[in-house]
């Protein structure tokens, strides 16, 4: 109870230094620090700091010390975003985009926001309805919601957004129809100043309301694709005369086009695909700067090859499969000099095809599939262009063999060239990038909604969107050295996807800030391509290389339930008398406990136990004390940038110690804390054990609260990573056999040599890590069991290990022995050969295996579920030995299973078959589980079901 009081009046005291000291307001301090406690991954700058404004806190900015400003993109942000948000009554501009883990509703709050004109949540994990409040930000003009998890139907009031510009509510569950104002109601068409609806891939539904339109419209783009509009496109669409953009593809409309389409005359890019539109083609004779026309699969009537196709200069693409065309193809269409792509499969185009004497120079496809062509005899080279006229009359004769006869799979894809220099190989992930420097790159998917052109090797329209995007952000003064675009690609909506990476200057990645304000540039439409490229938008990957953060704090508890205290004693602080009385208290309680801190820092032991003897003080074997200052320090305290990961004793970071070794420090979490008695046994235990292929405890914390473990820092990460190619460590047999005998010997000194015999209870492919030779090395002994003198067993009151891993006859029965290490590590072994999960889609690999293994084929009949890293080309020696011993492993009685000294053994003997020495060096999965046991098998359920060989991940 004196522990919260203390915590309390701590907070108290927080606030009360921000009312009278700080240069933040004391209402956006409490709504920030709400944040702060109720997301995980904040930045470094935002810990240890209670002025958000004058510490300078990594995207925050202000203004006469209130909060204008929250730019956060990609910055990992995992939690939700608190209803407190609405405190910030002079906020301006809120960007929360690419952090995916950022989840939960939108709440109503975010309406008091009125000087608000920039929202953009993009690519996050939002859920629920948009509330209606957001109708109150009239001075808003970014409105970027796309990406997310909204459902329900769209805000009537956001027809209030006057000033709106942009307003993307796309890839979202929205349903329902589109909102029209009918007097007592606002709805979107009072939204004449707004130039984007983006409302593509919800599940809104109904017509598209007439009134939506009209001549007072500034819309450029109306982005309605893969919906579930019904009824026809309404003619007022063809007042809107300055649209540039239209897709109204993979819908259900009907009826007959509007006649006035063809006053569209600046629209560029008119996608109509996938409807069920009736009557004529429409006449679009006029649409001068027209350049992708997408009108497949429709039931136009059936009609002659339109003419005025010929008369649209800008044309690059002629998408119009499966809609009843007929008769020949006039050959002027050919000679359109931006021509690059022509699909009229699936029609009845018929007679000869002559395409001329003067074809465009940027054709490159010409798809004629199953019509009703009887010749073609070009006069003319046409080998760089690729005609498909497969299932026509003219390939029908026999002995017919001609390239347009078959359908050739191309690959001119586009990649970014590198310059002229030798190429170099990168270490340690980097990439190498188009000017030869290894670094880490910020990448992502840049996604292009409507682009004008269908090339996709097309040099020169890529090149031009590498250099605009390297202008944008030379303009923003962003740390760019290069860009580098891949893998151009179509989806199923017909979007563009490219594979971007952006490559940091001068170092060999970027640090918080920069990503942050790339990520702002590429979610704020600031960075705007050139046209043919249409509205994009970005998805980030999680950047996980920041160079070490400029600006790193003190530590802040960082509970969840210390908001609640924050708040309250914001309330309470208030009235002064009690303010003055509670810090007379605070300053009794500090006086009283500096004395006992005194004493207890000369005595550093003294918190092991209530006795002061010798027995109180860890009997340490190479192991040695650590302070929290000297941990804080290695760390940089607990920077963002040395966080290497979380497991169920807490997170783990990165260190270095004063002689240069790194280090890996493991910071209990408050639910991991033991007893001072009990992380006295735990380190003793530890210290004691030292092998090659165990991590080696280098030292302890037990000060300040705070019980901490620092372990030797092994390079290559979990063996887990390696074979979901995630470290991108490539593992061949011979390396697979040899990971198995470090671990295998590892466990064999537990169970043999160490004193006491330890088991180690959690043996599974992520506490099996990779030294910078690939060594294996054991890892974890959070769960690890000592035994007794002489023991073989031990009667656990609680089941602990992780499901996939954990022994069935242990879960059963509650008797812990080395057998149960042993029913690990085959299972481990089967994962070294399948590169599959334990559990994974329900079925469970020891099953999986067991039902699939046929001792009278190759390779045991396995070779479909192997792991395919692993080079079938090449002799697989043992493998069949190393199976028998898996297998033997992972028998279900214990009595069945060898020793982990058998095992090892048995490996040894599979290298030497192999031809390779066994004392050479070399060159998280599932659920932690925690149970009090069960009487029934926990792999027999029908959940596990092993009838079906596992699909690769």
């Amino acid at each position: 109870m004196g522990e919260r009081v203390l915590v309390f009046l701590h907070l108290l005291f927080s606030y009360l230094f921000v009312v009278v000291v700080t240069k933040t307001s004391n209402e956006d301090y409490l709504a920030l620090l709400t944040l702060k406690y109720e997301w995980k991954n904040t930045p470094p700058s935002w810990e240890g700091s209670e002025d958000p404004c004058g510490d300078h806190w990594e995207g925050i900015e202000c203004i006469n010390s209130r909060v204008t400003t929250i730019s956060l993109a990609s910055m990992d942000l995992s939690g939700q975003l608190s209803a407190d948000i609405g405190l910030l009554s002079e906020l301006q501009i809120l960007v929360l985009s690419y952090n995916k883990n950022l989840t939960g509703p939108l709440h109503a709050e975010i309406g008091n926001l009125k000087k608000l004109t920039n929202l953009q949540l993009i690519n996050c994990g939002f859920i629920g309805p948009i509330p209606d409040t957001i109708g109150n930000l009239q001075r808003l003009v970014f409105l970027s919601l796309n990406s997310n998890r909204f459902s329900g139907k769209i805000p009537p009031a956001i027809g209030n957004l006057s000033s709106i510009y942009w307003l993307d509510l796309a890839e979202n569950q929205l349903e329902g129809r589109i909102p029209i104002s009918n007097g007592t109601t606002p709805g979107l068409d009072m939204l004449h100043k707004t130039k984007h609806f983006h409302f593509g891939r919800n599940k809104l539904s109904g017509n598209i309301p007439p009134q939506l339109f009209s001549s007072q419209m500034s819309l450029i783009h109306v982005l309605f694709e893969s919906n579930q509009f019904t009824g026809s496109i309404p003619s007022t669409l063809g007042l809107v005369q300055h649209l540039e953009v239209v897709r109204l593809d993979h819908n259900f409309l009907g009826g007959p086009l509007p006649k006035n389409i063809n006053n569209l005359t600046k629209v560029r890019e008119l996608f109509l695909s996938n409807n069920r539109i009736t009557g004529p083609l429409p006449d679009l004779t006029g649409m001068n700067v027209l350049s992708y026309l997408d009108m497949n699969n429709n039931s136009f009537d059936q009609s002659e090859f339109p003419p005025w196709l010929s008369t649209l200069q800008s044309l690059t693409t002629i998408m119009m499969e499966n809609i009843q065309l007929q008769g020949l193809i006039p050959v002027s269409l050919f000679s359109l000099e931006q021509l690059q792509t022509v699909m009229l499969k699936n029609n009845q185009l018929n007679g000869t095809l002559d395409i001329g004497t003067s074809i465009s120079d940027q054709l490159g496809v010409l798809d004629l599939q199953t019509n009703f062509i009887e010749n073609f005899d070009p006069q003319i080279d046409v080998s760089k262009v690729e005609i498909i006229l497969v299932e026509n009359p003219v390939c029908q004769d026999a002995g017919v063999v001609k390239t347009y006869c078959s359908i050739t799979k191309t690959n001119d894809s586009y990649t970014t060239p590198t310059n002229n220099c030798v190429p170099i190989t990168c270490t340690s992930n980097q990439i190498l990038s188009p000017k030869c420097k290894c670094a880490y790159p910020y990448t992502g998917t840049l996604t292009l909604r409507a682009p004008s052109f269908s090339d996709l090797g097309n040099k020169t329209v890529f090149a031009m969107l590498e250099y605009t995007l390297m202008e944008s952000f030379r303009n923003h003064d962003k740390p760019v050295d290069s860009v580098s675009l891949s893998n151009p690609r179509k989806n199923v909506y017909q979007y563009l996807d490219l594979n971007l990476e952006i490559f940091p200057s001068d170092q060999v990645s970027f640090d918080r800030t920069a990503i942050s304000g790339i990520g702002f540039i590429l979610s704020n439409q600031t960075y705007k391509p050139p046209p043919i490229f249409g509205p994009f938008y970005f998805i980030a990957d999680k950047y996980e290389h920041y160079l070490n953060d400029s600006v790193i704090a003190g530590h802040v508890p960082s509970s969840k339930s210390s908001n609640i205290g924050i708040i309250a004693g914001a309330a309470i602080g208030g009235s002064v008398m009690l303010v003055l009385l509670l810090l007379a208290v605070v300053y009794g309680f500090r006086q009283k406990n500096k004395a006992r801190r005194a004493k207890k820092k000369s005595n550093l032991f003294e918190q092991w136990g209530p006795d002061e003897s010798n027995s109180s003080i860890p009997q340490l074997k190479g192991a040695r004390r650590f302070s929290f200052d000297e941990i804080q320090n290695y760390t940089k305290k607990f920077a963002q940038v040395n966080y290497v990961g979380a497991g169920g004793y807490g997170k783990v970071y990165r260190g270095t110690l004063p002689n240069g070794q790194l280090i890996a420090v493991k910071r209990a979490q408050k639910e991991s804390i033991q007893g001072g008695l009990e992380f006295k046994t735990e380190i003793e235990l530890l210290s004691r054990v030292h092998h090659k292929n165990l991590v080696s405890l280098i030292g302890f914390c037990f000060e300040q609260g705070e019980q901490i473990l620092v372990y030797e820092y092994v390079v290559n990460g979990t063996l887990t990573d390696a074979l979901l190619g995630k470290s991108g460590i490539r593992l061949d047999w011979i390396r697979r056999l040899k990971i198995a005998l470090g671990a295998a010997r590892g466990l064999d000194y537990l169970h043999e040599l160490a004193n006491p015999p330890i088991i180690h209870r959690d043996v599974k492919s992520t506490n099996i890590l990779l030294d910078e030779r690939l060594n294996a090395k054991v890892s974890d002994f959070g769960l690890s069991k000592p035994l007794g003198d002489g023991a073989k067993g031990y009667i656990t009151t609680q089941v602990k290990g992780t499901m996939g891993y954990l022994d069935p006859e242990y879960y059963m029965t509650q008797q812990l022995t080395e057998k149960s290490d042993v029913y690990s590590f085959g299972v481990l072994m089967l994962e070294l050969v399948t590169a599959r999960r334990p559990i994974e889609r329900g079925k469970y690999i020891v099953k999986v295996v067991k039902n699939a293994i046929d001792k009278t084929k190759e390779l045991y009949g396995l070779t479909e579920i192997l792991d395919p890293v692993i080079d079938l080309r090449t002799s697989l020696n043992s493998f069949e030995k190393f199976m028998d011993l898996a297998m033997q492993c992972v028998e279900e009685s214990s009595s069945n299973r060898p020793s982990m000294n058998y095992a090892l053994k048995e490996i040894e003997n599979m290298l030497l078959l192999a031809g390779s020495n066994p004392n050479a060096e070399s060159a998280p999965t599932s659920s932690s589980y925690n149970a009090s046991g069960n009487s029934m098998h926990p792999y027999d359920n029908e959940y596990f079901d092993s009838s079906v060989v596992l699909p690769r991940a």
